[in-house]
């Protein structure tokens, strides 16, 4: 998700997707996951429609027992500890971490 003008990073607002560098607005294709943080008035689109262009690993769904998934690495403690690695069910949609 990056501006097709100066390739920097997109932001949701209010259901388009905003370059804060050029101000360009794209529209939002796939409507994903959507996280708004309690702290701050952001939005964050989390694994939206982009299940199609991430990995996959052989690990069971929790809640359907499917055996694939797609997963992303996120770095959700300190600098100096190991990331999470979320899965997302390719079945059911189901997410869990392994940290």
């Amino acid at each position: 998700m990056f501006c097709e003008k100066c390739k920097s990073l997109l932001f949701p607002v209010d259901g388009k997707l905003v370059c804060r560098k050029c101000g360009a607005e794209h529209e939002m294709k796939n409507q994903g996951q959507v996280i708004k943080h309690k702290s701050k008035d952001k939005e964050t689109a989390v694994l939206g429609g982009l299940s199609g262009t991430l990995p996959t690993a052989d690990a069971e769904c929790p809640s359907c027992g499917h055996n694939k998934a797609y997963w992303v690495l996120r770095q959700t403690r300190a600098a100096d500890e190991p990331e999470t690695r979320i899965f997302r069910c390719a079945k059911c949609g189901h997410s869990w971490r392994e940290y």
